[in-house]
C-alpha cells in the first residue's frame, strides 16, 4: 500500500461476485475477498455460512482516490448487487449475504449516506435501499481457494451464470473505469 491509496470494505453478497468486478477498475489495486462484521476472530468459511458468526463476506480493496474516488467506487458497488434485499443475493440466503458498507473513517459514512439518500431519492431500484453503514472494525482474509476464484474458474455454473452477468453490466455501466484486459 502506498501513501496515496485508501481502503474501503464492502458486502455485497457472494465475495467471489465482488472481486470479479472491482479487480476490473482502473485504481483498484488489491481486492480481498474476506470476512467482516461478526463475533469471533478468525473464522472460517464454514463457519462464516452457517449463519452464526455474526460476518458478512466482504471485499477489501485497496484503491487509489486520485484514479478513481471512493464515490464512483459506491456506485459500482451498488449497481452490480441488489441493496433492497434484507440477507439475500439471489439465491445466496443469509445474513452473511448482507448488503454492508463497513466506512474506515467519517468521509467514507458521508459519501455512503449521501449516496444511499440520492439512489433511494431517484428510486433507482423500485424498493428503498437497506445495505447496512456500519463503521470497519476488523477484517479476517478468506482461504486462500477464494482468491481469484473467478478467474481460476470462469467455466463453472456459478460464475457463468451469477457472475458473468455482473461483469458484463459493469462493462456497460462503467466502461471509462475499466482496465485494459
Amino acid at each position: 500500500m502506498t501513501l496515496s491509496t485508501k481502503i474501503a470494505t464492502f458486502g455485497s453478497g457472494c465475495f467471489w461476485c465482488s472481486e470479479a468486478v472491482f479487480t476490473r477498475l482502473k485504481g483498484v489495486t488489491n481486492v480481498t475477498s474476506g470476512y467482516s462484521g461478526g463475533m469471533i476472530d478468525n473464522p472460517s468459511y464454514e463457519q462464516v455460512s452457517s449463519g452464526h458468526t455474526g460476518h458478512a463476506e466482504v471485499i477489501r480493496l485497496e484503491y487509489d482516490p486520485t484514479i478513481i474516488p471512493y464515490e464512483r467506487l459506491l456506485d459500482v458497488f451498488f449497481a452490480t448487487h441488489d441493496p433492497t434485499t434484507m440477507n439475500r443475493q439471489g439465491n445466496d440466503v443469509g445474513d452473511q449475504y448482507r448488503s454492508a458498507i463497513f466506512f474506515h473513517n467519517a468521509e467514507q459514512q458521508k459519501a455512503a449516506e449521501e449516496t444511499i439518500d440520492r439512489l433511494d431519492a431517484e428510486n433507482t431500484f423500485g424498493a428503498p435501499i437497506v445495505t447496512q453503514i456500519v463503521p470497519f472494525e476488523k477484517f479476517y482474509p478468506a482461504e486462500d481457494y477464494h482468491r481469484d476464484y473467478y478467474a481460476n474458474n470462469p467455466d463453472k455454473p456459478y460464475c457463468r451464470i451469477v457472475i458473468d452477468p455482473k461483469v458484463a453490466k459493469l462493462r456497460k455501466k462503467f466502461l471509462e473505469y475499466l482496465k485494459e484486459e
